[in-house]
């Protein structure tokens, strides 16, 4: 008698179809721009006439749309899917789980948000250790100061960064090389800007489309640090960065 296994069981039978629309749309995602069907077909390796039934088919639901010059885009229908995940994946609380699941170091560790010209700090877990400043929840400092700020800045386009920092703040130029350098290496150094005596190593937080949603750090005071001491937290913040970054829908490719 054959027994059938239970449904979580049974190898996964990948249907080409879906795999095939699936792709389509990871490829517009990752393009961010409106693609011709020709141009999609090429970059797929697929048919021209399958590609047009696969488009037909999205554009129905809702998937795609296309623009002024016939060319398509995503389209609505994918912000109902990504607004359910995002209501049920909340960076804030995924940080707090984190510490939850893996031993936390005796370092104050922080989380901050981009809002405007600032980052806002939305998860604080302060360290016995004396800083000599306490961080808060809500609490506000300029991008271009904070290493959370500029861990996040240093993944969006120079444009934005001009766009968002107000004029005469800082030298631009002089920004735009270290968020470059911060981008290279993977974290943002913050030695002594926001408080003298505290040093910080801080990473950012990437979405499905590679764009930082928030940065994470690690706070340590000054005095204590030695370059062992400097390599073991750098990888602390790296790889948190990373599990939560996973948890919005990053891939590994996206940093």
């Amino acid at each position: 008698m054959t027994t059938s296994l239970p449904i979580t069981e049974r190898p996964a039978a990948r249907v080409p179809a879906v795999a095939r629309a699936v792709s389509l749309l990871d490829l517009l995602a990752r393009e961010r721009r409106p693609m011709s069907m020709a141009g999609l077909a090429a970059a797929l390796k697929l048919p021209r006439s399958s590609v047009h039934g696969l488009c037909g088919t999205l554009l129905d639901c809702g998937y795609l749309r296309r623009v002024d010059n016939g060319a398509l885009q995503i389209g609505p229908g994918v912000m109902t899917l990504a607004a359910a995940f995002v209501a049920s994946t909340h960076v804030a609380a995924e940080f707090d789980a984190l510490w939850r699941e893996v031993p936390a170091p005796d370092e104050t560790l922080i989380l901050s948000v981009l809002n405007g010209p600032d980052v806002v700090y939305v998860g604080v877990r302060n360290s016995a250790r004396p800083l000599g400043l306490a961080f808060s929840l809500g609490m506000r400092l300029p991008a271009w100061v904070a290493g959370t700020g500029k861990a996040m800045l240093a993944w969006l386009p120079p444009e934005e960064v001009r766009a968002l920092v107000p004029a005469g703040a800082t030298d631009l130029d002089a920004l735009l090389a270290d968020l470059a350098r911060t981008r290279e290496r993977g974290y943002a150094v913050d030695d002594g800007h926001v408080r003298e005596g505290v040093y910080s190593i801080a990473a950012p937080v990437l979405d499905a489309a590679g764009r930082p949603v928030a940065g994470i750090a690690v706070c340590l005071n000054q005095a204590t640090v030695d370059a062992d001491k400097l390599e073991r937290q750098q990888r602390l913040v790296t790889q948190a960065a990373r599990t939560l970054s996973r948890r919005l829908g990053a891939r590994e490719d996206t940093r």
